[in-house]
């Protein structure tokens, strides 16, 4: 009507800088803020309407009692950090992005896998392999490690329960096999909490030279009694990429285990892409709008990567010169690794900065591979690669 004002009301939304194209996944819905995901507080949050986050932030009545959020999407697979009971008695909706990550930890499993054989002069076919937690990223992990020739074991209780035909076999059985690797969610309480899942009386049960995998969350497996175990032995193969504590990893665990990594499994480029797709679009839903931002293939001026495949003494060691090329996972032990030389209070900075400046990763389907020798092709193929010629 004539003379009358019309009240537009803005949105206020806060993201976690290191979502990546936050800014342009978010910018149409209201007014974008970004800040450090650890550094976020109750002042930060007061005003704003919709919140996205990473794993560092927890999101609580702590965080949120007085503010307005009414929407809270985390760019991770894992959710634990949000209190779920507090937002549903808000009404705040909170989503996650649920296998974002899975192909880059699958990657991160199957290359520390081959690394740690290259080593001591191991073969991975032939091998039984525990999986513990059967999701998406269990599930992938699982084809892969099929793949390679491996007996796989799949131990998930909710799914045993609710799937009739589901393949699963007891906790002790799937411990009881030479690879051992963590995919569950972390929750404390109801019959299938997984906080110290491994507790001590498991670890010291694990058979010598067994291979224990640890990608999930830190506090499913008892690090103290694991740290332990290594002391009183020293007979587990341990790849770790996540510590209970976090970002404060002790040196002497850091030092005894074969791989030890700051908690990026997941952080392929393609993954944390494909993460800030998925809450987009759960925002644009929420809000009743069309999506509009669609994530890129590859970053802006970086091609796919061309590998030429050479003959190789086994199929094993010719897929480590691939996935070495896509992925030094190698590389990523010995930056953190490198807290080992710094005074303790410069620990947790170190492990956050990692995180914060990860270099540039691709995944395997975004690789093109070149002179596959046929008997090569299945196995590459079955990986997720594309072979070219």
């Amino acid at each position: 009507m004539r003379g009358e004002c019309a009240i537009i009301y803005c949105m206020i939304i806060l993201y976690d800088e290191n979502i990546p194209y936050g800014r342009e996944a978010f910018a149409q819905l209201g007014d974008v803020r970004a800040c450090a995901g650890r550094a976020m507080t109750p002042e930060h949050v007061r005003a704003v309407d919709m919140l996205f986050v990473r794993s560092v932030t927890k999101v609580d009545a702590a965080l949120l009692r007085d503010s307005r959020v009414r929407f809270v999407a985390t760019a991770t697979s894992g959710s634990d950090h949000l209190d779920h009971a507090y937002l549903r008695q808000r009404g705040i909706q909170a989503v996650d992005a649920l296998g974002s990550n899975a192909e880059s930890v699958a990657e991160y499993v199957i290359t520390g896998l081959l690394e740690l054989a290259a080593r001591h002069g191991l073969t991975l076919r032939g091998k039984r392999m525990g999986v513990i937690g059967v999701g998406h990223v269990g599930t992938l992990v699982a084809r892969y490690a099929a793949a390679l020739g491996m007996t796989v074991l799949l131990h998930d209780p909710p799914r045993q329960r609710a799937e009739p035909d589901f393949p699963g076999v007891a906790l002790a059985a799937a411990l009881d096999a030479e690879i051992v690797t963590l995919h569950t969610p972390l929750t404390s309480a109801g019959p299938d909490a997984t906080r110290h899942l491994l507790d001590a009386r498991r670890i010291r049960a694990l058979a010598p030279q067994t291979i224990l995998v640890h990608t999930c969350r830190g506090p499913v497996v008892d690090t103290t009694a694991l740290l332990q175990r290594l002391r009183d032995h020293d007979d587990l193969r341990v790849l770790m990429d996540v510590w209970e504590g976090e970002p404060v990893v002790a040196n002497e665990l850091l030092h005894r285990v074969f791989i030890g990594t700051p908690h990026i499994a997941g952080y392929s480029w393609p993954s944390k892409v494909r993460a800030t797709g998925i809450i987009h679009r759960a925002a644009c839903a929420f809000l009743g709008r069309p999506p509009y931002w669609h994530a890129p293939a590859l970053p802006p001026g970086v091609p796919a990567p061309q590998i030429t495949v050479t003959a190789a003494p086994a199929p094993e060691t010719a897929l480590l010169h691939v996935a070495r090329t896509v992925y030094d996972i190698m590389a990523d032990a010995a930056r953190l690794r490198q807290q080992l030389d710094l005074p303790l209070d410069q620990h947790g900075p170190h492990f956050d900065a990692l995180r914060k400046n990860y270099p540039l990763r691709l995944e395997w389907p975004q690789a093109q591979l070149h002179t596959v020798p046929p008997a090569l092709r299945p196995l590459f193929t079955a990986l997720g690669f594309s072979c070219v010629s």
